[in-house]
């Protein structure tokens, strides 16, 4: 998934909403490839993710002509330490993501990224002192109620989407610091991931416990992660300088709809007592929390 973007675009290029769409149906979608990966580790799938991201991305840079942005980014020490933060956040978020789809928990997948526009808020709240509407504090209140609920009901906390959500909430945040491109960002944090990924690999690669050179099946769908990994990220940061801000903050409900369709309809998830409480607190906090967005876009219209 990715974070809100922070530009000011006024109106909803036909151009933007598409590439928007398209990558929030492909977020929606990753759950079915990542499944199909279930018996690999997480860290395995996450470095190949880095591994196979790096020439995806690379050659986009190229083709725009801004690997001049890149080479600058990486001669600056503090665009490194930023991006270095980023890069590790997002690698976690990764982590959890994976374990999350193969060990039957794609419902709190959709959980966390649900949750994770209220986080955000409630971050800026916290680090930025930004003041609070009242339909945000109503929101997050149901938000926070919605995840007491499955606390109190499970006898401990859902760490997966919670985990999922601080994750991303921070990557978001730590990333409107970093002063370069979405594309070039993306290549830079990967870049800096592809050390450590390479050398997990290749030790699995001598141990002989690795998947990738295996069955033709595993080695394709690691290859392969790569491009579901860069080609989403990359089609939402060019998507989301056509529309509007409160445009892409109603569109970043797909995902999490679909993550959640299909954990029911194709991979079996139960919904307990506890998350049929939960999630219409957290769907009723995302309505309140949408409203005003709703009403910006139709007066602008």
């Amino acid at each position: 998934m990715a974070e809100r973007p922070t530009q000011t675009q006024n109106t909803d290029s036909p151009k933007g909403l598409a590439l928007a769409v398209t990558a929030y149906v492909l977020w929606g979608f990753l759950p079915l490839y990542m499944k199909a990966m279930a018996h690999i580790g997480p860290v395995e799938i996450v470095a190949h993710r880095i591994i196979w991201s790096v020439p995806v991305a690379g050659l986009l840079l190229v083709a725009l002509g801004r690997t001049g942005d890149l080479k600058a980014a990486l001669r600056d020490p503090r665009m490194l330490g930023m991006a270095c933060l980023t890069a590790a956040l997002i690698s976690v978020n990764w982590a959890i993501y994976v374990w999350a789809i193969a060990s039957g928990n794609a419902l709190d997948a959709a959980l966390g990224y649900y949750i994770n526009p209220l986080f955000s808020i409630a971050l800026g709240a916290i680090l930025l002192r930004e003041s609070l509407t009242r339909t945000q504090l109503i929101a997050v209140g149901l938000a926070a109620l919605g995840v007491l609920v499955l606390v109190v009901e499970a006898g401990r906390l859902p760490w997966a989407a919670l985990g999922l959500m601080v994750s991303w909430g921070f990557y978001a945040f730590f990333k409107r610091s970093l002063p370069i491109g979405p594309n070039q960002g993306f290549l830079l944090e990967v870049l800096i991931l592809l050390v450590p990924a390479l050398a997990y690999v290749t030790w699995l690669g001598v141990q002989g416990t690795g998947h990738f050179g295996g069955a033709a099946t595993d080695t394709m769908l690691l290859a392969g992660a790569g491009i579901v990994t860069a080609v989403p990220l990359l089609v939402y940061a060019n998507g989301a300088k056509l529309v509007r801000l409160s445009t892409m903050g109603i569109l970043q409900y797909i995902a999490p709809t679909m993550i959640f369709i299909t954990a029911i309809t194709l991979f079996g998830e139960q919904i307990d007592r506890g998350r049929m409480i939960a999630f219409p607190l957290i769907w009723a906090a995302l309505v309140v929390y949408s409203v005003p967005m709703i009403r910006q876009v139709r007066a602008q219209t």
